[in-house]
């Protein structure tokens, strides 16, 4: 190997351990190793970046705005209610999570179908008090699995459907073939990430439940015309065991319910009345419940209002009058919706709290009221409420359209996915499914970062040969324990590779060799061509090496070595299940 190919290989294995022991995040340290071997002359500026300008990252771009005009719109949020239901167990929730998306993912790229179910998965699991940790990953998990069951599954098999029509154009890859070993590693992954996430995983907490500060509100909610919960039970609703929120009070025509029990039947124009947490109840908007009073409807700018946080300060102009008295909605055109005092709730009628210094106000207001007030002596501190943006309902629809559109474009080879992700991104801009600033707010630099580089440094284990130096030897040295331990390296190199690039560059790299070697041991080129498409788009013992495990990283709270623990295993697996089917199915 050349001293390119050993720098290469020293830069990726210092990389591993920067990950392993926490040092930095993905995509700060593999920028660093990407800049390392620019500077060790080991690639060309040219070569260096080329990854970030791929289309792999172009689509993933893209593929976060669609995602965001979805959710944007509440589309998601009808179909995660009828497909994700109420969970009674851990177990059930994790099936209820884990085969609606692999099924997807066997037909949509993976990527959009878990930048769609994270925020969806993570209110579901607050509504229904469930740790968020012990689904998310095997969320992530479900699309890998599912993406191997068809040829569109993931980009990786696509691209190695490629490379053996160029190399081989004798053969022909079916849609379904690869299903022949990629069911069997869904079943078995499946049953494995149920019984052994729950010992790995639990106890993670992502860095904003951690905290611990969370303020609470006494807030009235109205249950607006076609809410999905009109006509439920307040159990079937959803609405009983929702994570630090209680619903209190039932406020129908005039007539108090006082401690509702959870068979009662919501109706249109409820009032119902939570007290706690404002994450929990932000969550409740997706729902169609509206803040209960009189003071929303004379606001103007009503699609772009969010919620804000404000906090009286000790010279304000607002302390020691009544919310009434101060005139607060013709002042700041902005609504108070409830008060926090001190550590507790403040259950007075709105309009009649005296204000104080120290009170924290929760307000429905537009979005420049945060830049307009920031510097007001009224307030010590003015915050948004992350996610507070109501759902363009009415939308909906159009979202669902347009998705579908992109599916059957790309599914159909009418489109590229590149083509018809952009196209369908610019779509929910100019049909107002979501605005400028969502949609650059729906890009997850982390995952752009991460990827663009994983693309150019698994290019400097191409082009310093320390990849075909490492996967031949390998194979070489297995050659004389038969067909299944040939078959086995190749998996563990692709996979190790994937590791530690990216899966379609693993992929890319790892098909030449395994092809090579598997023609001159008597092996079909599908058996090499099928292992290597398994084992390259299984990453699971790193979050590196797949964009839906970089998407659940943050969200789920996990540390780099979660996913060693929990997917090495899962990786072992499926390399016996994939090496046996390819062998007794193509040999």
């Amino acid at each position: 190997m050349s001293t390119e190919g050993w720098l290469t290989v020293g830069t990726i294995v210092a990389m591993v351990l920067a990950l392993g022991r926490g040092l930095g995040g993905p995509d700060l340290v593999l920028t660093a190793g990407l800049a390392l071997l620019l500077a060790l002359g080991v690639l060309t500026p040219e070569d260096a970046f080329l990854g970030f300008a791929n289309p792999a990252v172009v689509t993933i771009a893209a593929l976060f705005v669609v995602a965001a005009g979805v959710r944007e719109t509440g589309a998601l949020d009808l179909v995660g209610r009828w497909v994700l239901g109420r969970p009674r167990a851990l177990a059930g929730a994790q099936l209820r999570v884990m085969l609606p998306v692999s099924s997807l993912s066997a037909f949509l790229n993976n990527t959009p179908v878990v930048a769609m179910f994270v925020p969806l998965v993570e209110r579901w699991a607050r509504r229904h008090g469930l740790p968020a940790s012990l689904l998310l990953m095997p969320l992530s998990y479900a699309a890998i699995l599912g993406g191997t069951c068809t040829l569109i599954g993931t980009s990786t098999n696509l691209v190695v459907a490629g490379m053996v029509a160029e190399r081989h154009p004798e053969t022909l890859l079916g849609m379904f073939d690869v299903a022949a070993a990629g069911l069997p590693v869904l079943v078995v992954g499946t049953l494995y990430v149920l019984l052994a996430s729950p010992r790995v995983l639990r106890g993670r907490q992502p860095a904003a439940v951690s905290l611990g500060d969370q303020r609470a509100y006494t807030v009235a909610l109205r249950v607006e015309r076609g809410s999905p919960v009109a006509g439920q039970t307040i159990e079937d609703a959803g609405l009983r065991s929702l994570e630090g929120l209680f619903l209190y009070d039932v406020e129908r025509e005039g007539q108090l319910l006082p401690a509702p029990p959870p068979t009662t039947v919501l109706r249109e124009a409820d009032i119902l009345r939570f007290a706690g947490r404002v994450e929990t109840v932000v969550d409740l908007r997706r729902l169609r419940l509206v803040p209960a009073t009189d003071q929303i409807s004379k606001l103007a700018g009503r699609p772009e209002r969010r919620w804000v946080e404000a906090v009286i300060s000790a010279q304000s102009s607002l302390a020691g009058v009544t919310v009434r008295e101060a005139r607060f909605r013709t002042r700041f055109n902005a609504a108070i919706l409830a008060v926090h005092r001190q550590g507790e709730r403040v259950s007075t009628k709105v309009g009649d709290i005296a204000l104080e210094p120290g009170d924290v106000l929760l307000i429905e207001a537009h979005p420049s009221f945060v830049r307009k007030h920031a510097q007001d002596p009224a307030f010590a501190l003015v915050s948004p409420v992350e996610g507070s943006t109501p759902p363009r309902h009415e939308r909906a629809p159009v979202a669902a359209l347009l998705l579908l559109a992109m599916v059957v474009g790309n599914v159909a080879g009418i489109l590229p996915l590149v083509t018809a992700a952009l196209l369908a991104a610019g779509a929910m801009l100019v049909t107002r499914c979501l605005t400028g600033t969502q949609a650059r707010r729906s890009l997850d630099l982390q995952v752009l970062v991460t990827v663009g580089a994983a693309l150019g440094i698994g290019r400097a284990l191409d082009a310093s040969g320390a990849a075909a130096a490492v996967g031949e030897a390998l194979l070489v040295t297995v050659a004389p324990y038969g067909p299944a331990a040939l078959l086995g390296a190749i998996f563990a190199a692709s996979a190790f590779l994937a590791g530690v690039a990216y899966s379609s560059t693993a992929a890319a790299v790892m098909y030449p060799v395994a092809a090579t070697v598997a023609e001159s041991q008597g092996l079909s080129v599908e058996s090499a061509a099928y292992v290597v498409m398994l084992a390259a788009s299984t990453a699971f013992s790193t979050p590196v090496g797949y964009a839906a495990n970089l998407m659940v990283y943050g969200p789920g709270g996990y540390r780099f070595g979660d996913f060693f623990r929990l997917g090495l295993p899962l990786q072992v697996l499926v390399g016996l299940v994939t090496v046996g089917a390819a062998q007794a199915l193509w040999g």
